[in-house]
């Protein structure tokens, strides 16, 4: 129990001591801001630049005396200007001596700001206003002086090739760029469409200037010549990056191939050619056909890369050999022509596309006969042509004083008569209606049958049809038959008759 006791003491006191330690800092940090002074200063070389120094809030404070401090990035610290009020101003010995002094004269504790002329590189470091006051001690603030120098940016052959380097296995430096006397040091970027690496260095220049050299390596082929590759450049002394553009040149063989050759040579087929084509840099110098035999045929003409076989015959059937050359040494391509005996027959379309365009002119034909069947249907109703709409009304005999043997029969046998039988009329129904056998009913039954259906399509408001007139079935002008043939000439057909008022057609004589 009391080892945990003695413990817990322990970590309390660290507790202790630490929020102790801490909360001095902060009231010297407090303390210390009462030295206003500016962070960080830029200067060019040559150029003068003024460090600014005050006391704030002094209060009860009494300052008795001001100094200024350089310190290096390396070496020791050095007074370079000092005020007492009563004394005056100091410049002790230091690089700055003659070049340094208070913008005030004479200087006063309030405002003892320093300018530096003639600034060097040299110069760059830490520059301290301190107080010495009472009862506090000392206080002091801190400026950052930092030197730029602009740097002199360039790349190889920015104004033309970038490298000019043969096409190989093992990488190789393409293209160069360099930063030179920078402060602070530059930073260099690639920007290129090939596939390579970069490899950057730094050395120290004159006045603590900085030079940035960077490389561009990768393994060279054919396909990365003419393509673009970019340098960029940034620095603080900048607006913006400054960018070289370079195209590489990559050296290599011509590279050969050949064209024109459809494996379809047959014999007798004319004008077929072979073209050659190379590219190479530098720029292929010669371009040479050969065959393998050693011997071209002889209806063979060239002219420059395109060879052509004026008749295919059996000469023909060799190899073809195309050879370029360039300073860098020789590329070719061959192609064996096979000579067939008769053409070589040409692939059909697809089934697909013959379906296809059967069931296309299948369905355009649809279409046209649907057409055309709406077309004359609407034309016909137009016309009035078709089915009558209404139907005749039945036959209804006409009461007469005549026997039964004067009534017109309208089957198809011969009609009797007084004096004998007329063979040569005969009557036909109207519309293919039924044939009525008119002598089959009394005269009583047939008035009385030919009165109920002609009355069954009488329309519709005839409440008394019987008292009604109904217009005679017969025209009032017709005559037998027996008095039409015995008297044909006196006695012609009524003109009063119609198809449409009566149940059979007119006679027909023959």
């Amino acid at each position: 129990m009391a080892r945990e006791d003695a413990r817990s003491w322990h970590e309390f006191t660290k507790m202790i001591g630490l929020f102790s330690l801490v909360t001095l800092l902060t009231f010297q940090g407090a303390v210390s801001q009462q030295v206003k002074v500016e962070p960080e200063v830029m200067s060019y070389p040559s150029q003068a630049v003024n460090l600014r120094c005050a006391f704030t809030d002094a209060g009860g404070i009494q300052l008795t005396q001001v100094s200024w401090i350089y310190e290096p990035k390396e070496g020791e610290r050095l007074n370079i200007a000092v005020y007492h009020p009563s004394f005056g101003a100091s410049y002790p010995t230091s690089p700055l001596k003659g070049r340094v002094s208070f913008t005030t004269n004479p200087p006063s504790l309030s405002n003892p700001s320093i300018q530096i002329s003639d600034v060097k590189m040299t110069d760059e470091g830490k520059y301290i206003c301190e107080y010495a006051t009472y009862p506090s001690g000392n206080e002091q603030g801190v400026t950052s002086l930092v030197m730029l120098a602009k740097p002199r940016n360039s790349a190889s052959g920015v104004t033309a090739i970038a490298s000019t380097v043969a096409a190989g296995a093992k990488p190789v430096v393409v293209a160069r760029c360099e930063s030179v006397d920078g402060r602070p040091a530059a930073q260099i970027a690639w920007v290129t469409a090939v596939n390579g690496n970069a490899t950057s260095a730094s050395k120290a220049g004159v006045d603590n200037t900085v030079t940035v050299s960077s490389e561009y390596m990768l393994v060279p082929t054919a396909a990365d010549n003419g393509k673009d590759i970019s340098c960029v450049v940034s620095h603080r002394t900048q607006a913006k990056p400054e960018s070289f553009l370079m195209k590489l040149t990559i050296e290599y063989p011509p590279q050969v191939t050949i064209g024109g050759y459809d494996d379809n040579w047959y014999v007798g087929r004319t004008n077929v050619a072979l073209t050659c084509q190379a590219t190479g840099n530098p720029i292929p110098t010669t371009l040479t056909w050969k065959t393998m035999t050693g011997q071209m045929p002889d209806t063979v003409q060239i002219k420059e890369n395109v060879l052509t076989v004026l008749k295919v015959d059996e000469q023909t059937n060799t190899t073809f050999v195309c050879e370029v050359k360039n300073r860098l040494g020789t590329g070719k391509d061959q192609v064996t022509v096979m000579v067939r005996g008769t053409q070589k027959p040409v692939k059909g379309p697809a089934t697909g596309g013959i379906i296809g365009g059967i069931i296309g002119v299948v369905l355009l034909l649809a279409i046209i006969g649907s057409v055309v069947v709406m077309v004359r249907k609407k034309r016909n109703q137009n016309n009035g042509d078709g089915p009558p709409k209404h139907k005749p009304p039945p036959p209804k005999k006409q009461q007469t004083t005549s026997s039964s043997t004067d009534r017109l029969n309208t089957s198809r046998d011969p009609v009797e008569s007084e004096d004998g039988p007329v063979d040569h009329l005969y009557y036909a129904p109207q519309n293919a209606e039924p044939s009525t056998d008119l002598d089959a009913y009394s005269d009583e039954e047939y008035n009385r049958d030919a009165e109920e259906l002609y009355y069954a399509g009488a329309p519709s408001g005839w409440d008394e049809p019987r008292l009604n007139k109904v217009p005679s079935l017969y025209a009032p002008n017709q005559y037998k038959a027996n008095d039409y043939h015995d008297n044909e000439e006196d006695h012609p057909p009524a003109a009063g008759t119609t198809r449409g008022n009566s149940f059979v057609s007119q006679a027909m004589f023959v």
